[in-house]
């Protein structure tokens, strides 16, 4: 029975995620405190207290959501004895929870992983003006049927392409307003289940985000990236990768690049993953791989009685 510990991305967030860690367990008050002071200012009161369009922000909500993975993840170290060289055989993450599955398993430091996503928030959000990229979601949707959809739009003029193959039938496109908005309109012509305009204030995992690729290569040539202790499913490739230099090549590239989730957790579960632990907030991840491998035990870990139960559980 194998193990892999996987990390949210964004749209997990929510005010107050991670305070009840802090008050319970000095571990996950020190990561707070080391992100406070790498990125020099009190993120972790927005975290806690709010309010909430401040924490939605992109350059807050990255940040914020690898703090809250990695307070818990220490607080798991501390108090239920794991170690993830040990007890995992993998670790990965959705889009910005690639940087928290790296600081994990000791590729990053908690604080420069911090300051990566301050830069990757900002370079995200600025590379597109608001208003002129969007993103979609279609339900019912395989990735074959979606690429087709969004290249028809894209035809009409525009970037439209697949951003994330989240799997059990859902898929996110991105570009420009206009052609995701075809999209849209194409996927209900087709008959696809849902298809929606989403909230979001950048087309991410898009060509649009092109500078913000760059931004991140320039960013990450500056920080010491190690060999992870446990493999990383990336992102673009869905197989695992430990040398450092790939690792960098594909943060650069998972900005531009199709999250491909789906062929990820089918990969882990191919290689004999049984038991998936989200770790961090919400349960995004959790219920996603539940729809992707139906026999998949997961659950995620996020409060004290998340992690009172894996101690249980682990005992």
């Amino acid at each position: 029975m194998a193990v892999a510990f996987v990390f949210p991305g964004q749209g997990s967030q929510a005010v107050g995620m991670g305070k009840a860690l802090a008050e319970a367990f000095a571990p996950a008050r020190r990561v707070f405190e080391e992100v406070d002071a790498a990125l020099g200012e009190g993120l972790s009161r927005i975290i806690f207290g709010g309010p909430a369009e401040t924490l939605t922000l992109t350059e807050n909500a990255q940040p914020a959501l690898m703090a809250v993975s990695l307070a818990a993840l220490r607080v798991l170290e501390a108090e239920a004895g794991l170690d993830l060289k040990r007890d995992a055989a993998f670790v990965a993450g959705h889009s910005l929870g690639e940087y928290s599955a790296l600081a994990a398993a000791q590729a990053l430091t908690v604080a420069d992983a911090a300051r990566l996503l301050r830069i990757r928030g900002r370079a995200m959000q600025t590379a597109v003006p608001v208003g002129l990229g969007a993103m979609a979601a279609l339900i019912g949707v395989e990735i074959d049927a979606a690429r087709a959809i969004a290249q028809e739009a894209a035809g009409g003029g525009g970037v439209c392409t697949a951003a994330n193959d989240n799997g059990g039938g859902q898929v996110v496109l991105s570009g420009d307003k206009a052609a995701v908005e075809r999209a849209v309109e194409i996927a209900k012509a087709r008959g696809v289940k849902r298809a929606m305009m989403l909230p979001v204030s950048a087309p991410f995992h898009c060509a649009l985000l092109q500078p913000a690729a760059q931004a991140m290569a320039e960013a990450l040539s500056r920080v010491v990236v190690k060999p992870p202790c446990v493999p990383l499913v990336a992102n673009v490739l869905a197989r695992p990768i430990n040398d450092p230099d790939t690792i960098v090549r594909c943060l650069v590239e998972q900005v531009t690049a199709t999250v491909r989730w789906r062929e990820s957790v089918l990969f882990m579960a191919q290689a004999g993953v049984t038991t998936f632990y989200e770790v961090g907030a919400g349960k995004v991840l959790t219920g996603l791989i539940k729809r992707i491998v139906e026999t998949a035990d997961a659950s995620s870990i996020g409060t004290p009685e998340d992690i009172t139960r894996f101690k249980t559980a682990k005992g």
